[in-house]
Parts: structure tokens; sequence; C-alpha cells
């Protein structure tokens, strides 16, 4: 099982988002998400996104503030994501070798080129909801089913 964290960094009412399209091969590829990445080893989830921001965007994050666990699964693929959100950080934004990255304004995230699942996990983040486990089962890259803390959405 693979563990990555993902977070949402927010500032004066924008997230910082980031378009994934510069690495070839991304099954990414065009889509907006946050920022973070994979687990080394002995890595907690706050260390591991501490890192992963720094190293994406050159910003320095304080009291990430974890928000769930999603579990992603696709064609025999599985992976624990764990989602954070942040509003103390410090720093500079760096050029990122994964994609552009860009300050949105919250509201008009929704409209942007998101993977189907991502949608269910930013609504409990604007919602402000307790922390949360969610399960999204894509076949073939096409969401199939979500199930929020053991009860079935779609």
């Amino acid at each position: 099982m693979i563990n990555s964290t993902h977070c949402y960094i927010e500032k004066d009412g924008k997230w910082l988002m980031l378009c994934r399209n510069k690495k070839k091969n991304d099954i990414n590829k065009n889509k907006w998400i946050g920022v973070g990445g994979r687990f080394e080893d002995g890595e907690s989830p706050e260390e591991c996104i501490i890192r992963e921001i720094k190293e994406e965007t050159g910003l320095t994050v304080y009291k990430p503030k974890f928000k769930g666990i999603v579990t992603f699964c696709d064609d025999g693929y599985c992976e624990y994501m764990h989602l954070f959100t942040a509003t103390e950080f410090s720093g500079e934004i760096t050029d990122c070798n994964e994609g552009e990255l860009r300050w949105i304004d919250i509201k008009d995230v929704p409209g942007l080129e998101l993977w189907e699942g991502d949608r269910y996990f930013i609504d409990l983040i604007l919602d402000n909801a307790p922390f949360f486990s969610l399960k999204l089962v894509y076949e073939n890259h096409t969401l199939g089913s979500v199930i929020l803390n053991g009860e079935v959405v779609k």
C-alpha cells in the first residue's frame, strides 16, 4: 500500500493549486491538484507534507491540519492519501518541476479540471467536516464508487 500526502494551502481566500503539466506520462496530466507526495521511510504524515510542500513550492508550512484519509483504488492500485490544509507558512514560491503553481480563488476551484473524486474531499474541506475517511474506487480512471466514513455515497 502506498502512503502519500496532499495539502491545500490557503491565503487571502485562495488555495495554492498545482496544474500538473510538465511531466511526461503523468496520470494527473493537466489536472489541478493540491501539493504533496509520497512518504519517505520513517516519516510521519506531518513530516511528509512539510517536506513535500518545501520541495514542490519553496514554502515552509507550520501546523498543517490533518483533515482526513482518502483511500484511492483503481484497477489493482491502492493508495492512502493523508489530506491536510495549511494557513501558516513562510517563504517565496519557487518553480515546480511537476507543473504550474497558482493561487486560485477558493470559489473557483470546483470549476477547474479536477479528478471527479477530488470534488468529494474538496467539498468536505469547504464544509469544515470533522476528520473523515473517504474511499474512492475508480475503474480505468473513472470514478465508480464513493464511501464516506463506511457509508456508500455513490
